[in-house]
């Protein structure tokens, strides 16, 4: 073989760029395909036969090392030169071969139910390759079962000769691993999409526990985590998938696109009306193109991705993007309801008597809600501005990437709103100048950290926000507050104000009902109670202002556990990703954050975080 038209050995190649801790991503001559994104004991192979489409070819593929080839026996002697120069590295060296019975045999066409299915774990004779099996078996066998459940076969024999990999040298140690195609269905091409993936998942998982097993048994390597031999690199594909789903994600803003843009002229309004009609909201027209944008995310290629972990990261972000579509589309109709409820989920029982019981609390004297109160001690949103600019000028002085822009706008509701790099300010803003540091570190010190944070990383999701991000954000931004010396009765009173109203408004209120319910039954100032009613019924009822106090419940339980925040500022995402986001970091996939939030070391914030620590329900925040 030729390579610029000197002779090339490809092994040669392989074996020297691994020996200088290089990554290997190469098709050889004989059709096969090698990826080492980094030196590691082990590799997983696949013999590919004229059997597109098996999950045992992306759970080969998923792997940080691994070779896929239609000629396992002809490539035999580079795996051998591979194996000698891991061993001589680590000590010890673990191909791991994957592949499928050719059918599901214990499914039949009159079974009752789904039965078990076949999975078959086979080694050799030695201490490092049975306890990679043994921990193969564990894992699959404490596998959450939603279908089928594994029957497992172990078998511990003297390596047979022949086969495909029956010329390995014997100092390489060898695992197999075989199971039941349950993904296909019967006498059909056709797969089960979910199953096959949860079947890849759940495998190659298992699969890195054998690799960590084995090399712990022999002291190949030293793991906190099998999740620590997963890929440290990011394919091609996955880096292309990320900018065409960020370019999706930038062709629209969602909550500008439902937020009115009369809201001064609606309160007016409503006041000289006599506040028994739901004011008549108007919207910005839409700049973009609904099915242009849906077409655009759903021609996005999930392929090539190898990694089960990402790609479940991105197709449950794409159904996110499609459901903020869809309810854009939707907007100021009553189907917009149900298409906010999908997004944001309904209201727990647990979360509104949580609320409800904040409402009852009695009001201490002195103590006025959110929104009430004269001009005496107060900011408009000049000052506010300023105070934003510096706050941001200061984080900039410590990372120069953070480029944040403020700016006062005349078509968005009293307050704050963060889109991507920007903090928008209505300009009808008026704020108590002891809540400003707070709410500020709410708005520039979480969601704008987080956003360039994010976007320090290598794929854009991360600033943009994986799936379900809003309520992890919002639980830190009002833990910010606390933190910072400024979350008052009146700001718990409109967080626990907004599920009550949320939930009245998902089970079918109206705006009338639901602002009279805030003013006759839970003592709100009109102001105030129409502001609240009005961001619960943007585009016909929006239910996204639950999520302050169901996130902030959950920042409360996350640190009271003693876990850390720090993860959270890598970027944008939700409570129930935390664990992958530990992966990728485990993996060296994310870097670390460039830049952490001043308020948690602002006055009197070790010792708030470590009441927190200690235990305190959303009722003992209230700063005095």
């Amino acid at each position: 073989m030729t390579k610029n038209g000197a002779k090339f050995d490809p092994i040669q190649d392989i074996v020297a760029c691994l020996n200088g801790a290089k990554a290997v991503r190469q098709t050889l001559p004989s059709g096969a395909r090698i990826h080492i994104d980094r030196p590691l004991p082990f590799l997983c192979v696949y013999h590919e036969k004229n059997d597109a489409g098996q999950a045992a070819h992306d759970i080969a593929a998923a792997n940080a090392s691994y070779l896929v080839s239609p000629d396992l026996a002809g490539d035999t002697a580079m795996l051998n030169s591979i194996g000698q120069a891991m061993i001589n590295r680590f000590g010890a060296f673990l191909v791991i071969e994957v592949s499928e019975f050719d059918q599901d045999n214990l499914l039949t066409e009159d079974s009752p139910y789904l039965p078990d299915f076949e999975i078959a774990l086979e080694t050799e004779p030695r201490d490092d390759t049975r306890a990679a099996l043994e921990a193969a078996a564990t894992a699959i066998e404490g596998v959450a079962v939603k279908y089928r459940s594994p029957v497992l076969s172990r078998t511990v024999a003297e390596r047979k000769e022949g086969g495909t990999l029956g010329n390995l040298d014997s100092e390489i140690g060898l695992l197999s691993i075989r199971f039941a195609p349950i993904y296909r269905q019967p006498d059909s091409d056709a797969h089960y999409a979910e199953l096959r993936e949860r079947v890849i998942a759940n495998i190659f998982d298992a699969l890195l526990e054998a690799a960590a097993a084995f090399s712990c048994e022999n002291g190949a390597l030293e793991l906190e985590s099998h999740r620590a031999l997963g890929r440290r690199a990011f394919v091609d594909a996955v880096r292309k998938l990320d900018r065409q789903m960020d370019a999706v994600c930038g062709a629209f803003d969602f909550l500008m696109a439902v937020t009115p843009i009369n809201s001064t002229a609606a309160w007016k309004k409503f006041k000289d009306q006599g506040q028994d009609r739901a004011p008549q909201l108007l919207y910005r027209p839409l700049t973009i193109e609904i099915d242009k944008q849906k077409r655009a995310l759903h021609s996005i290629a999930f392929e090539n991705l190898e990694d089960p972990l990402l790609s479940g990261i991105y197709r449950d972000r794409q159904q996110e993007i499609d459901l903020q579509l869809t309810a854009i589309d939707l907007r100021d109709t009553t189907r917009f309801r149900e298409a906010s409820r999908l997004l944001y989920s309904p209201i727990e029982d647990d979360l509104l008597d949580a609320a409800q019981d904040i409402l009852a609390l009695p009001l201490r004297k002195g103590k006025r809600s959110e929104g009430q109160g004269g001009l005496e001690g107060h900011v408009d949103c000049f000052e506010l501005r300023e105070a934003a600019r510096k706050m941001v000028a200061d984080y900039h002085a410590q990372y120069a990437g953070f480029n944040a822009e403020v700016v006062i706008r005349d078509d968005l509701p009293a307050g704050m709103m963060v889109s991507g790099p920007c903090l928008m300010i209505s300009r009808s803003t008026r704020m108590t100048r002891g809540r400003l540091q707070a709410l500020l570190s709410h708005e520039i010190g979480v969601h704008l950290m987080t956003y360039f944070t994010g976007d320090a990383q290598d794929l854009r999701i991360f600033r943009t926000g994986l799936a379900g991000y809003e309520g992890i954000q919002e639980g830190l931004a009002v833990f910010a507050e606390y933190l910072a010396g400024g979350l008052t009765a009146g700001r718990l009173r409109l967080l626990a104000a907004r599920v009550v109203g949320c939930a009245a408004m998902l089970d079918g209120a109206e705006f009338v009902e639901t602002y009279r319910l805030l003013t006759r039954e839970h003592g709100f100032p009109d102001n105030a109670a129409f502001n609240l009613t009005l961001r619960l019924y943007r585009s016909g009822g929006l239910a996204k202002d639950a999520i302050y106090l169901r996130g902030l419940r959950d920042i409360l339980d996350h640190v009271g556990s003693g876990r850390s925040l720090d993860p959270y500022w890598l970027g944008k995402f939700a409570k129930a990703q935390f664990p992958q986001i530990e992966e990728l970091a485990t993996r060296g996939l994310l870097k670390t954050p460039p830049i952490t939030p001043a308020f948690l070391n602002g006055k009197g914030a070790e010792k708030r975080f470590a009441a927190v620590r200690a235990g305190l329900s959303p009722a003992d925040l209230i700063s005095e």
